[in-house]
């Protein structure tokens, strides 16, 4: 019976050892800040993807997020409250505990973007507000845009002025 019961025990653990890895999201704001007062900003270069028409789907969910905010966006040669940038990263993460293939040799893998949006003051460029997500992505055709504007306002849902639970 203990041996069964051992046996059942290590099942569970390995088990849980082989599911896909977890994604989620990290929200950061000053706390000295009232972003009840933000009202303007500027789009500022950060560290852009490879892909200029990623960077552009990217910069339009953004902006889209910001405007149902409030925001109203100016030029950079103008005074704004806050500075809008961004920083995505492409990976591959590697089940490692996937059977490799017989073909390859290589095992299972899952492609990821980490997207970090944040605001920034503009005269110090300290941080206000800092949203970091690492999403699995479609990379079917047709499927990356709406996944960028579904992440992206998932990630502004945390925005401190948002009512807790508002999804738009």
């Amino acid at each position: 019976m203990k041996t069964i019961i051992l046996g059942l025990a290590l099942l569970a653990i390995t088990t849980g050892c082989v599911s896909v890895p977890k994604y989620g999201m990290k929200t950061t704001s000053d706390k000295l800040t009232d972003f009840t007062k933000l009202k303007t900003y500027a789009s500022t270069t950060g560290w852009l993807s490879y892909y200029p028409e990623i960077d552009r789907q990217i910069m339009q969910a953004v902006d889209r997020e910001l405007a149902a905010l409030g925001f109203t966006k100016v030029p950079a040669s103008e005074p704004c409250d806050a500075l809008a940038t961004y920083a995505s990263i492409l990976r591959r993460d590697v089940d490692v505990h996937s059977k490799q293939s017989p073909e390859t040799r290589l095992r299972r893998e899952y492609p990821v973007a980490t997207l970090v949006i944040m605001l920034l003051e503009p005269q110090h460029r300290s941080e206000l507000f800092k949203v970091k997500a690492d999403i699995p992505l479609a990379l079917e055709p047709g499927k990356l845009a709406p996944q960028i504007d579904a992440s992206v306002a998932q990630m502004f849902s945390k925005y401190p002025t948002r009512k807790s639970g508002h999804q738009p």
